[in-house]
């Protein structure tokens, strides 16, 4: 087998909480006068809460203190795990946890290296702790994608070196910092890339048929 562990973003991977964080930035834009739409929430596909504000206050005519960006990205993670209460064990598909059994049952070694420090709480929503090795979040790491430090360290806490680790991850940022880590990275969706991953598949229920 080629790798010994797989890494796995979480939002847009394993389950997606698109939803939540476009109505939360939406509210944020609008109380800041900038512009909100669905190319502009892609862009925060995979980078950290600090920089998605910043990306949504270069929309707007005012100027901002850092006490004042840090009130928005407070005001705005607080809606956010609002609206993530909404979660349970549905939001994450039958065929995914399918699938992660499989990889685990290969004797793989799963982690979760993810940039949102609301990881855990995602994660407990939707019983699927009991999957993974190891989570590796937004409160563990100095430096968000496309830095590779999530992947590294997630790769440390299940024992193993970045190169015998695939990343799974559905965002440009999230497939540099697998590159700039020196690892292989399967993209699952349909979003635009800069360069070519080492996979690329609709889902992340044909990681098992494709790397196994």
């Amino acid at each position: 087998m080629k790798y010994k562990g797989i890494i796995f973003d979480l939002d847009g991977v394993l389950c997606s909480t698109d939803r939540f964080h476009f109505e939360a930035w939406k509210q944020t834009a609008e109380e800041v006068g900038a512009p909100f739409d669905e190319t502009i929430n892609m862009k925060l596909r995979g980078v950290s809460r600090m920089e998605s504000l910043e990306i949504i206050l270069s929309g707007s005519s005012k100027t901002f203190t850092d006490a004042e960006k840090e009130r928005l990205a407070t005001e705005k993670n607080d809606r956010y795990r609002k609206l993530l209460a909404q979660m349970s064990p549905a939001d994450m598909p039958a065929a995914v946890r399918d699938a992660l059994t499989a990889l685990h049952n290969a004797g793989l070694k799963l982690a979760v290296g993810s940039s949102s420090k609301n990881a855990a709480y995602i994660l407990e929503r939707l019983d699927a702790n009991r999957y993974f090795d190891a989570v590796c979040d937004g409160t563990m790491i100095a430096h968000s994608k496309p830095d590779p430090e999530v992947f590294t360290k997630a790769a440390a806490m299940v024992g193993l070196a970045p190169t015998d680790c695939l990343v799974v991850e559905d965002a440009a940022a999230g497939l540099e910092a697998a590159r700039a880590g020196g690892m292989d990275c399967a993209i699952v969706g349909t979003a635009p890339m800069p360069f070519e991953p080492t996979y690329h598949m609709q889902d992340v229920t044909k990681l098992p048929g494709t790397i196994l």
